[in-house]
């Protein structure tokens, strides 16, 4: 492994711990308690905020904010100029701009956010969930769901290799990579092998 690159126009503040591997590009700028892990990709003008942890291998897109309060883990991919918020009623005349003011975000292992979606803060994206592009998220989604749409509902199942799942009489799914999947419920998706 390599250390990380940053690139000379990106601003790194002191206390920030960065990944090997990691590439952080131009214009971006990684707060003093952000956590960024190995192998991760931000690309231009992206902003980390304080105390923000970012696991392995996430891709961040140009012109995303990741705000106090959000946890992305492994492998999250954050398409380019999607949307993190972290406080639920913000006001200009009465600021909310501590920790205890930030409704926390998390977004689990795999899952993937599509171009200009907006995640409000306080849901969680299960694991190798699918926000569409232009999506608006309000409540949790589901692991291995498809949502699309404002505000977002699910539309779908997707395997986590990115296959879209349709489910036999008995429940089951198969990848193209030969993975299966169950339908527990309508709201339940799980893979099995």
């Amino acid at each position: 492994m390599s250390e990380a690159f940053v690139h000379p126009t990106a601003v790194v503040d002191d206390g920030a711990s960065i990944g090997d591997d990691t590439r952080i590009w131009h214009f971006s700028h990684v707060m003093a308690g952000a956590v960024i892990g190995e192998r991760c990709s931000l690309g231009q003008n992206v902003f980390v905020g304080d105390s923000v942890r970012i696991g392995n291998g996430v891709k961040i897109q140009n012109n995303v904010s990741v705000y106090e309060g959000v946890i992305l883990e492994d492998h999250v991919f954050c398409g380019p100029s999607m949307v993190f918020t972290n406080v639920l009623t913000p006001r200009s005349a009465f600021p909310r701009n501590t920790s205890a003011d930030y409704a926390a975000t998390l977004v689990k292992r795999g899952a993937s956010i599509g171009a200009n979606a907006t995640i409000v803060c306080g849901v969680t994206l299960g694991e190798n969930a699918f926000v569409a592009a232009g999506a608006v998220v309000t409540r949790d989604v589901a692991p291995y769901a498809v949502v699309a749409g404002v505000p977002a509902r699910r539309i779908g199942w997707m395997s986590a290799y990115g296959d879209m799942l349709t489910f036999d009489e008995q429940g089951r799914a198969v990848d193209s990579q030969g993975h299966v999947y169950e339908r527990i419920d309508d709201d339940t998706v799980r893979r099995i092998q």
